[in-house]
């Protein structure tokens, strides 16, 4: 295939993959539903699970293998600068002054969902076709335990910032929760990937190497970048040379997470949460938000259900373990994170709104296990299991939300309004 015949062909991907994103997204909104929600699904309907269960040469001859790198490089970007951006709209000074209330609610949110994922590892370790051949008990138990205890925490802070909860005691006490949690099964995450099959120096490098990044990027760096947000405070522009420094450290710090063994999100969600915050980070959402939420996003999401394979779950046993591990993540997240809210004080109403919100998983799950999937942790079989449970768990978040909570919200003190298809506009500190 001649080089103007492959990029032919993934511009033809890419009109489908786009085509699909909106549609699917525009039919999420309308039932009610986050547009994130649609474009997740929209990824596994164009994968071997609809798309090619039912047209297989069609399928096959638009995706095709010679465009997968493509495909896999755009996605791996558009997930790399959407952490970033989740990152940029991380505010700080709410988890600071909410941390100590939601310490309850995070805990058992981790804690709870930890102990399942051990005891549902006694049972899964020896099924075929769903942890590596050779993985350790500790680490298999470690993934599922991040797997199930992560929170969609973009789409979580998307909710609470457009009901105008942000400044309320259930909005605050979500957002800090949640940021806590996945703060936690990230640094799990790390451990498994530094672990396994790399050997001790492998995994000191990770741990070490990745503690003093994050320590290095979470003091230093956000006063070497200040003279930069003085300039764009200042002038009132971001300037192209200044976006592209900006692309730059983006790259660099995602380089450096790789380089230590760990995955490239957190160099890029790391540097976001460094950024001065102001007129700097507002112009770099505006600049780098619609290209990476509406064209290399969905190209994630499709990249994702072109390795699901839902047809694994005809057989009957493979179903019943992936109902077993559907009812067993919601279970252990949403009944722990109510419980700890109400022994911390918040009434019924309030503490059901909380598990209700913190048990979505969304892209958060989709990251980790693309992220096992590609470092051997999992195979097929698990991970089209916890595909099907990052949907189902995220559809339910926001009908059960408006269930449990109304819809007519109390409006916040502090409220901002977000943008289709983003989490949230970059908070002010």
């Amino acid at each position: 295939m001649t080089n103007f015949e492959l990029a032919l062909a993934f511009a033809q991907q890419l009109v489908i993959i786009l085509i699909a994103a909106q549609v699917f997204g525009y039919l999420a909104k309308f039932i009610g539903q986050p547009r994130v929600v649609g474009e997740m699904i929209a990824g596994v309907v164009l994968g071997p699970s609809l798309f090619g269960l039912f047209f297989p040469e069609l399928q096959k001859s638009i995706f095709i293998a010679d465009t997968m790198p493509i495909l896999y490089i755009g996605a791996q970007i558009g997930v790399g600068l959407y952490m970033f951006l989740v990152g940029l709209e991380f505010n700080t000074q709410l988890f600071k002054k909410q941390a100590r209330s939601a310490v309850g609610v995070s805990l058992a949110g981790m804690l709870v969902p930890f102990i399942v994922g051990a005891l549902l590892c006694l049972w899964l370790l020896d099924k075929p076709g769903l942890f590596a051949s050779g993985i350790s008990y500790a680490n298999a138990a470690l993934f599922m335990g991040a797997a199930i205890a992560i929170t969609a925490f973009p789409m979580l802070a998307r909710i609470i910032y457009e009901r105008k909860l942000a400044g309320t005691a259930l909005g605050t006490l979500a957002l800090a929760a949640g940021a806590i949690d996945d703060a936690a099964a990230w640094i799990v995450m790390a451990v498994v990937l530094a672990s396994f099959g790399g050997g001790a120096m492998l995994a000191i490098k990770a741990v070490i190497g990745g503690s003093l990044y994050a320590t290095f990027m979470l003091t230093k760096a956000r006063s070497w970048l200040q003279p930069l947000a003085d300039k764009v405070e200042q002038s009132g522009v971001l300037t192209a040379p200044q976006l592209l420094l900006v692309v730059v450290l983006w790259a660099i710090s995602a380089y450096s997470m790789e380089w230590v063994g760990l995955h490239a999100v957190f160099g890029g969600f790391l540097l976001g949460i460094a950024m001065p915050r102001g007129k700097l980070t507002a112009l770099i959402d505006a600049r780098l938000n619609k290209i990476t939420v509406f064209l290399l996003l969905p190209m994630f999401f499709t990249y994702s259900g072109l390795k699901t394979q839902l047809n694994v779950l005809a057989s009957f046993e493979v179903m019943s373990i992936a109902l077993v591990i559907l009812a067993a993540s919601i279970f252990a997240k949403g009944i722990a994170c109510w419980a700890a809210a109400r022994i911390g004080g918040a009434d019924n109403r309030t503490a059901m709104a909380v598990g209700a919100l913190m048990n979505a998983r969304g892209l958060m799950e989709l990251i980790i296990i693309n992220i096992a999937l590609k470092f051997g942790v999992i195979e097929q079989g698990l991970f089209s299991i916890m595909v099907l449970m990052a949907i189902v768990t995220t559809l339910m978040a926001t009908p059960l939300f408006q269930l449990v909570y109304g819809r007519h919200m109390p409006v916040a003190t502090k409220a901002a309004v977000v943008d289709e298809p983003t989490t949230a506009k970059p908070s002010q500190e």
